[in-house]
């Protein structure tokens, strides 16, 4: 029996390719002469550099930056000098978890640090860069990133607004700078999300609550995107804020496609094309993947229904195997998912169930295995 593991990473608690080695550990526990072969996941938010770095061979690149409050951090990202190729994870930059709980706030949170690495890249030779957006904790179109490559924001009166989402109701004007040397590179987006940019399914309303907005904030943060939207479409002459992935990382995705002509694409899908998944699909009988939760936003752009799809249209079996589950997940089958199962034993305070997730999964795996072996008459 051959078995494909295409697991994202389950967030704050083991990365894609522990979850790969639980995975693998619990399934030869129960059936020992499987082939596993093993293809970590992610889907455009936190992990997938590393996830990347195992098919695009490049040296890390270490710079003093802007972090998502306007401190001093230091950053990274890959850079393949030798194919011109940079991949740059907004997480590890302006990242949500790069800022306390108690400080987080998407009014004035930006996104400079990440255009001050594609402009690093850039100055080093990068003629193709991969953008990884998800995780970020900010909601502002993208603004940050483009002051950092030399564009203005305006308000009526010819001042610059400050950075953040929460004075972009103010914008009047948008100034392009005279140079743009990133539009001679190809910029790929990988967006952890297929929401646009406004509404009840929009970067604000559906990300903002998490990133510290209150109510009343969440809807200056959404008017605020739609006048970005407006004046863009006004002095640009584009409009992105319908494409799908538009409202990833609090519009970051809108941001790239309008400031720095990059294309957006669902995470997923890239990332399985970089790491060959559909290849080692010929021949499976079985492909497990997850995440640490799975849920409704699961079916829209997710590891979970992207590695389902494919595995759908290979006729491979796809079972999630995830920390947890919370209802609906009609769409998840729909999207290709055989069967779903949550590695959590029973209800338990979260530190425990961090603490022992790696056990959980592999003790889960090994049952599926097990069950599944036996319905194919494998086992006596």
């Amino acid at each position: 029996m051959k078995i494909v593991l295409a697991p994202d990473s389950f967030k704050e608690c083991l990365s894609a390719g522990e979850v790969c080695a639980a995975l693998r550990r619990g399934i030869l526990a129960r059936h020992p002469t499987a082939e596993i072969v093993t293809k970590p996941m992610a889907d455009g938010g936190e992990g997938t550099l590393e996830v990347l770095r195992e098919v695009i061979p490049g040296e890390r690149i270490a710079r003093e930056v802007t972090g998502p409050l306007g401190e001093t951090i230091r950053a990274d990202y890959l850079l393949d000098r030798a194919r011109g190729v940079a991949v740059i994870e907004a997480a590890r930059v302006v990242g949500l978890e790069r800022v306390r709980r108690d400080r987080r706030d998407p009014l004035r949170a930006t996104t400079r640090g990440l255009g001050e690495l594609i402009l690093d890249a850039l100055a080093r030779g990068a003629r193709a860069l991969l953008v990884a957006v998800g995780g970020t904790a900010t909601v502002e179109g993208g603004t940050g990133l483009a002051r950092a490559l030399g564009w203005r924001f305006l308000d009526a009166r010819g001042a610059a607004l400050p950075e953040g989402g929460g004075s972009l109701a103010d914008l009047a004007r948008i100034e392009a700078p005279a140079a743009q040397p990133w539009r001679q590179a190809a910029i790929e987006v990988a967006c952890d999300v297929t929401h646009p940019l406004l509404g009840e399914h929009g970067a604000a309303r559906t990300f903002g609550p998490q990133k510290g907005a209150t109510p009343e904030r969440v809807e200056r943060l959404e008017a605020g995107l739609a006048r970005l939207a407006h004046v863009i479409a006004a002095d640009l002459g584009v409009d992105p804020s319908a494409e799908a992935g538009a409202g990833a990382a609090g519009g970051l995705g809108a941001g790239l496609a309008a400031f720095a002509g990059a294309k957006l694409r669902r995470g997923a899908d890239l990332v399985m094309e970089r790491i060959g998944l559909e290849a080692v699909l010929a021949g499976a009988d079985l492909v497990i993947t997850g995440e640490g939760r799975t849920d409704g936003q699961s079916a829209a752009g997710k590891v979970c229904a992207g590695v389902a799809a494919l595995a759908a249209r290979r006729g491979v079996p796809c079972v999630v195997l995830s920390g947890a589950l919370r209802e609906p997940l009609a769409a998840l089958h729909a999207a290709g998912v055989t069967a779903a199962f949550s590695a959590s034993p029973g209800p338990q305070a979260l530190e425990e169930a961090l603490a022992g997730a790696a056990g959980a999964i592999a003790r889960t795996a090994g049952n599926i295995a097990a069950l599944f072996a036996a319905a194919r008459g494998d086992l006596p």
